[in-house]
């Protein structure tokens, strides 16, 4: 049976992790070295629950404990789950939602980039987007379009981010994903990865080169909003591959180019 607490205020201290701790204090938090986050709706958690990540509270309506998050809450009968009105709901997310269910869930130890790209065909590197809409969005066009696994370098908006969650729409708990360092475009090339940067060079390939079709093992190589991606990147990559323009526009939004690139070269 579900452990139900009713909250009334939005000061209640029980809510602090879901109203007033930062993105890195949930990250980097002193009574939960592992690191939190928050994710939302019935369809999400229930990604992370079979994605193996543990739940720590739900918050949510009283009218979803015996409906929407019935299930939920089935699966997971010694967690807590506090109750609160819409109003309250709305004070904390800062928009009403449509389906009232937050959890509290623990972070799990990131695998080594050797384990994320074991048997994986395409995968896509981010370096450095630092938008957490970005990277929800490349993430689910990544687990729609054939991409195995995600490489994250260390200054990317974390995947985990609320936001970044909720633009995946859950997605990030379907494919495998690590943080990387500099170090990752050799560790790629011994796992027999072509790496393919997206640059806007004139001596770039067309996304549609048979050499890139036939690629048994393949990196996308995507870069930061705006300045794209560092010289000594491009430099390390195999190849550099850039999307026709037309009527001047210079470049599409990472996450738009991400979405291109991904039908193209993904499996």
């Amino acid at each position: 049976m579900a452990n139900i607490i009713p909250v009334v205020e939005f000061s209640d201290p029980r809510l602090d992790v879901y109203a007033r701790l930062t993105e890195r204090e949930l990250l980097h938090n002193g009574a939960r070295p592992e690191g939190m986050f928050i994710a939302e709706s019935p369809k999400v958690v229930t990604r992370a629950l079979d994605a193996g990540y543990q739940p720590l509270s739900f918050l949510m309506e009283p009218r979803h404990v015996a409906g929407e998050a019935r299930e939920l809450l089935a699966r997971c009968p010694e967690t807590p789950v506090y109750t609160a009105e819409a109003e309250v709901l709305t004070q904390i997310t800062g928009f009403q939602l449509t389906r009232g269910v937050l959890c509290a869930m623990l972070r799990k130890p990131e695998p080594p980039l050797e384990a994320v790209c074991a048997g994986a065909r395409r995968i896509a590197v981010l370096e450095d987007v630092m938008n957490p809409t970005n990277v929800g969005a490349i993430v689910r066009s990544a687990a729609a379009l054939g991409i195995d696994a995600l490489l994250f370098t260390r200054r990317c908006a974390d995947p985990l981010y609320r936001r970044a969650i909720r633009v995946s729409m859950g997605n990030v708990f379907l494919l495998p994903w690590t943080h990387v360092e500099d170090d990752w475009p050799e560790r790629l090339r011994v796992l027999g990865f072509k790496t393919v940067a997206m640059a806007l060079r004139d001596d770039s390939l067309s996304l549609r080169d048979p050499a890139l079709q036939k690629a048994d093992r393949l990196a996308v190589v995507l870069g930061t909003e705006g300045d794209g991606l560092a010289d000594g990147t491009i430099t390390a990559c195999d190849h550099t591959v850039r999307i026709p323009m037309q009527r001047g526009v210079d470049s599409l939004n990472v996450a738009a180019a991400s979405a291109v690139a991904f039908w193209e070269l993904g499996n």
